[in-house]
């Protein structure tokens, strides 16, 4: 389905494969998604939907999530783990009373509906494609609010991102206070195709403000909000990117990687860890995802995710062996070259349910300039 196809009108409309990127200003648009005074469609992600009477103890029984008495319009997230506890599929949750409505990174909606088809058996669940009725829109809760979202079923389809707050049977590990992602108010509206394309003319006319998928991805990055597109690969698994906080209730049934899950939180410590970087130069290219960070020459990891923030200037996210010091001087390779990072902890070290650790005060880049 062509979600991007009616902005294509909006002056300055920038879209690649179907996606919006931006609409000419992506600094500006960050601003206005952080005031709550734009919208921004999401054309990166894609919509499953899974009804059926069991739909909800079924989920439950597959992830990483309590949801076997999730409420109508409650939000919340699960994760689709393999029997080594990596991390498979993502997906944002919302149910209606009716059906369970998963928000996905487009890359991962065929393989995560493939694999939720298979494990159907004889319960009366019945997992389908969404794309072709609803269309996800973002924004502050305050812009979502000026959006007609999607109900079928008598509950409006808005999802509410609840990162970073750490949700019942979860557990943090980033020890900074207050958390950058607190300064993010996020969600995720449903929208009927009709709706699209009276939000579509609107902005063409200058009625309704506009972002694209950059500028939310940048306000992410600075939130430390970790993102299947970006943080998960072959090895990742949930405690090396603090997915604990919201993904994970690590006191429900079983499902498949809750041993992985449960060793490493209780005895062991996650062999990667994350870190965000405060790249060096203002005017330096990006790193791409899968880019090389390095401590002395050596490789000790890599980026998951780059951004341009409109306040905090060249910033990223990346998974480091556990043993890099915290206080160890970093370069990322870029474009042929390597640009230093300063790195800010997210998972510590000696990340574990029995691990003391203090809570540090979070200064921002410009207090720590001056």
């Amino acid at each position: 389905m062509a979600h991007a196809a009616p902005f294509s009108a909006v002056p300055g409309a920038v879209i690649v494969d179907d996606v919006l990127q931006h609409v000419g200003n992506p600094m500006g648009e960050q601003r206005a998604l952080a005031r709550g005074t734009a919208l921004a469609p999401l054309g990166d992600r894609a919509v499953i939907a899974v009804d059926g009477e069991d739909r909800l103890t079924w989920l439950d029984s597959l992830t990483s999530q309590a949801l076997a008495r999730l409420a109508p319009g409650e939000s919340t997230e699960l994760l689709v783990l393999d029997p080594q506890g990596r991390i498979e599929h993502v997906a944002a949750v919302v149910d209606d009373g009716a059906t369970a409505w998963l928000i996905v990174d487009r890359a991962d909606a065929e393989g995560l509906l493939a694999w939720l088809t298979r494990m159907r058996f004889r319960l009366r669940v019945q997992p389908r494609s969404a794309d072709a009725e609803v269309a996800v829109i973002g924004g502050s809760p305050d812009a979502i609010s000026r959006v007609a979202p999607a109900a079928p079923a008598g509950t409006p389809l808005v999802w509410h991102d609840p990162w970073p707050a750490i949700t019942p049977g979860g557990h943090g590990y980033a020890s900074v206070d207050p958390h950058p992602g607190s300064e993010r108010r996020w969600a995720e509206a449903l929208v009927a195709i009709d709706e699209l394309d009276r939000i579509a003319a609107d902005a063409a006319s200058g009625v309704v403000d506009l972002a694209g998928v950059v500028a939310a991805d940048a306000l992410r990055v600075a939130a430390w909000r970790p993102r299947w597109s970006g943080e998960v690969d072959e090895r990742a698994i949930p405690h090396e990117s603090d997915w604990m906080r919201t993904a994970v209730h690590l006191s429900k049934g079983c499902y498949r990687g809750q041993e992985t899950v449960a060793k490493v939180h209780n005895l062991g410590h996650p062999p990667r860890r994350m870190v965000a970087l405060q790249l060096d130069g203002s005017d330096a290219a990006l790193p791409e995802r899968g880019a090389v960070v390095r401590r002395d020459g050596d490789e000790v990891g890599v980026v998951t995710s780059a951004a341009r923030h409109f306040e905090e200037g060249p910033i990223a996210l990346a998974v480091l062996r556990r043993g890099v010091p915290v206080d160890a001087a970093l370069t990322v390779d870029v474009e042929g070259a390597q640009i230093a990072a300063a790195q800010e902890v997210i998972v510590p070290p000696d990340a574990g349910a029995t691990a003391n650790v203090p809570r540090i005060t979070r200064l921002s880049r410009r207090a720590r300039a001056t």
